[in-house]
């Protein structure tokens, strides 16, 4: 378990951050736009991106239910950082930092 908590969850958070932004990234410069009506559009062009986006966004939401109720348990401090982390760099960078950092359950 050690393994999965020091080498793969935070080489799968840089990987969620490197990956989705890249992607992010050339949207923006081919002249799209994080304002609330383009994305949107942009988001939910077909039935498959509209499809793929409701998912992230209901896993997002469970993330961050689950994580405001297991941050006291786990010794996390400040969880309300990692809900913001999810819905604005995004679930894959988020998800495996928040359990990367946060401490061991006793017992």
């Amino acid at each position: 378990m050690p393994a999965l908590k020091n080498l793969l969850l935070p080489a799968l958070a840089l990987l969620g951050l490197a990956i989705p932004w890249t992607f992010n990234i050339a949207f923006l410069l081919e002249g799209g736009s994080f304002a609330p009506a383009p994305f949107l559009a942009a988001v939910s062009a077909n039935k498959l991106t509209a499809g793929i986006t409701w998912d992230v966004y209901l896993a997002a939401a469970a993330f961050s239910v689950w994580l405001l109720r297991d941050a006291p348990k786990a010794g996390v401090r400040h969880p309300w950082i990692y809900v913001a982390l999810t819905f604005a760099v995004g679930l894959a960078f988020a998800l495996p930092l928040y359990l990367a950092l946060r401490k061991p359950q006793a017992g």
